[in-house]
């Protein structure tokens, strides 16, 4: 942890990516509260008075709710991220809701509170401005990926993209979780992930999956993943380390692509 950044602040790459004086704007107002697996931070239609951002390992993963039940993944977000009142004041509807996917801290600040510091300092209102241009970019990613991809390249997106936010190669997803995530049914999924295992893709445990070589996992990926990659990079400025995982963002102006080695 940077030694300058407040404590209830700390594992939200977002947060950390804020000077020292923009830190003291928002840190005041900011709440820590540990999260697990299937809670639902707000449901489509709830007034969203607070942004939440996901720190350490928590991962949470933005879902739009069918009438028939099914609910389908727009965008996942874990440390480098928030969702919620995002660019808006705040109190207005959620078109969508937001469930944790993985358990862990998560932290929340008044939405009008971010909106004064926001108004106060321009890093902080430019911070936020790219990071919104971000994951509308995963959003509008999300669509065309679903309407045009096959389900063993659309499972392969879905699983980097968490191993990019929680960088260990054992993801702690559930044939039902992932189903959910794709819009598919259960059966039709273990279905295919049968096939992905004896293609050596995949590695299927109790509770978790893992993938034994990012290589061929991002080779037998869509374009997506690389994509929104790729915009996360050139105007947030995100650092990816060994395995993929997000290291790094940054407050200033977008830096263009960039690897580390951490």
């Amino acid at each position: 942890m940077n030694a300058r950044t407040p404590p209830s602040l700390d594992g939200n790459l977002l947060l950390e990516a804020l000077d020292e004086a923009d830190r003291a704007l928002v840190a005041p107002h900011a709440e820590r509260r540990e999260v697990r697996r299937g809670d639902v931070l707000f449901r489509a239609g709830d007034d969203v008075d607070h942004v939440s951002f996901p720190a350490h390992r928590c991962v949470v993963t933005l879902m739009v709710p069918l009438l028939d039940g099914k609910s389908v993944e727009t965008a996942t977000v874990g440390r480098e991220g928030a969702m919620g009142g995002v660019v808006s004041h705040g109190y207005l509807p959620a078109f969508g809701q937001a469930v944790v996917q993985v358990g862990g801290p998560v932290i929340r600040i008044d939405a009008a509170r971010l909106s004064e510091a926001k108004h106060a300092s321009k890093g902080i209102r430019d911070l936020f401005v790219r990071y919104a241009d971000c994951l509308l970019a995963q959003v509008l990613q999300s669509v065309a990926c679903n309407a045009t991809h096959t389900i063993e390249r659309r499972c392969l997106r879905w699983l980097l993209t968490l191993q990019d936010r929680i960088g260990t190669p054992e993801l702690p997803v559930t044939h039902e979780i992932l189903a959910d995530m794709l819009g598919v049914r259960r059966a039709y999924l273990t279905e295919v992930l049968g096939r992905m295992q004896r293609d050596g893709l995949i590695a299927i445990g109790h509770g978790r999956i893992t993938l034994p070589d990012r290589a061929r996992a991002e080779a037998g990926s869509c374009e997506c993943h690389a994509s929104v990659r790729r915009h996360f990079s050139e105007v947030l400025g995100a650092v990816y380390g060994k395995g993929g995982r997000i290291v790094a963002v940054d407050e200033g102006p977008a830096v263009g692509q960039m690897e580390a080695g951490a």
